[in-house]
């Protein structure tokens, strides 16, 4: 897959793991935007005490073009992304990426995904997030300081959460 990189930045993270499933199972797990964004939902400290609500259209994020609407708070401030599905190849590759007006805080526009392939013992799974920073001096501090805090947390959420939950079903 050729990587096409977030306009105008060379921020990029990205995070592997060996999950103990299927490719099928591993991508139809991940397809499910309110699955993966789970970690955006409250409880973390990353979060600073905010949550986000996922409003889906009737493609449910499942189909390319499918609008994703997230909104929120986070220390007091209003949030608002809105995703599109980019591309969308079961059970190999899923990417989404911002559209629109975005109002963050410590990332702007972003491209993020995954993608599965067969290993060993189960699915290599490969999650990444290419960004940009926030505009403006204090945009672009707050970005510099905890844009790559914010995308490790979040690409590395999905992967090792999806570890985690696949080890755990196993166990049972």
């Amino acid at each position: 897959m050729e990587k096409q990189r977030c306009k105008e930045t060379p921020h990029r993270f990205e995070h592997s793991a060996t999950i103990v499933a299927p490719p099928q199972d591993v991508f139809d797990f991940l397809d499910d935007p309110e699955r993966i964004g789970a970690h955006m939902s409250g409880g973390s400290p990353m979060m600073l005490g905010g949550a986000m609500r996922y409003r889906l259209d009737e493609g449910r994020g499942r189909e390319v073009g499918s609008v994703i609407r997230i909104d929120g708070r986070m220390l007091g401030l209003a949030l608002h992304v809105e995703e599109v599905i980019a591309e969308r190849v079961p059970p190999v590759r899923k990417i989404w990426q911002t559209a629109g007006y975005q109002k963050m805080i410590v990332i702007q526009d972003y491209r993020m995904g995954f993608e599965t392939h067969p290993a060993p013992g189960g699915t290599e799974l490969r999650g990444f997030i290419d960004y940009t920073l926030p505009q403006g001096v204090v945009g672009r501090l707050l970005g510099l300081l905890a844009g790559p805090l914010y995308a490790r947390w979040c690409v590395t959420r999905i992967v090792d959460g999806t570890r985690q939950l696949f080890a755990a079903r196993r166990r049972t």
